[in-house]
């Protein structure tokens, strides 16, 4: 499966702070996040369910995997999503290692694969 996600009794709202909080934790910052279901709508498009688009990005890690393999910058920065389904709020994220595997190093496969442990542990601390 290419992505890891979760349930969560929290609001999108209330998991998304958990999210941002638990990020910090293993030094991954929000560089930004996107309301898609606001923007949808301030373009006339109307769409239901809460939808959060968080990047997030540690530096040393960036750092790393770019000095492996420029190409690498294609993947950056990692998203994780925070959204409504049927009544449950879930929060998820494409796993580093099926977009690493992408570019077929076995080097740069064992630094995505320790970057999405700690990123699957941040979601679910944030559960």
């Amino acid at each position: 499966m290419f992505h890891y996600t979760v349930e969560t009794t929290k609001t999108p709202e209330q998991a998304v702070e958990a999210l941002t909080e638990n990020l910090k934790a293993e030094k991954f910052g929000v560089l930004w996040q996107l309301d898609l279901k606001e923007k949808l709508h301030e373009k006339g498009v109307e769409f239901d369910s809460p939808y959060r688009i968080l990047e997030v990005c540690n530096p040393v890690e960036a750092k790393r995997v770019l000095s492996e393999n420029l190409l690498i910058g294609y993947f950056l920065p990692c998203k994780l999503i925070v959204y409504a389904e049927n009544g449950m709020t879930k929060i998820g994220m494409p796993k580093p290692t099926s977009l690493i595997g992408l570019a077929e190093d076995s080097t740069l496969m064992n630094i995505a694969s320790d970057i999405e442990n700690r990123l699957a542990a941040c979601v679910d601390k944030s559960i």
